[in-house]
């Protein structure tokens, strides 16, 4: 009887649903049926292959602010209205503290 019931999943048919158990009000997943459903993807080495070529752009190839660069944008703002005039940034005045404490 056992045979005939393993029969339709030995025969690479859909695996067996997950089954989740219910104690005191808490649900338990079985971790193991999901992570082998999790597992079981044909499509995972072509994605995977995917995203390791992805991360392997050429230096060349890579965007100036991902490599640590400056940018004319990023010197811009850094700069503030002196940029192209000055080698100095532009920075606010230094802000007065008067303190409430008798000197």
């Amino acid at each position: 009887m056992g045979l005939l019931i393993a029969l339709p999943w030995a025969q690479g048919g859909d695996a067996p649903a997950c089954i989740e158990v219910t104690v005191g009000g808490y649900k338990t997943p079985d971790y193991n049926c999901l992570s082998r459903q999790m597992g079981n993807n044909p499509h995972a080495e072509a994605a995977a292959q995917h995203t390791q070529e992805g991360l392997n752009v050429p230096i060349n190839k890579r965007a100036p602010n991902n490599i640590g660069l400056a940018t004319p944008a990023a010197t811009g703002v850094r700069m503030g209205s002196t940029f192209g005039t000055s080698v100095k940034p532009q920075r606010p005045p230094a802000p007065v503290v008067n303190s409430p404490l008798p000197k």
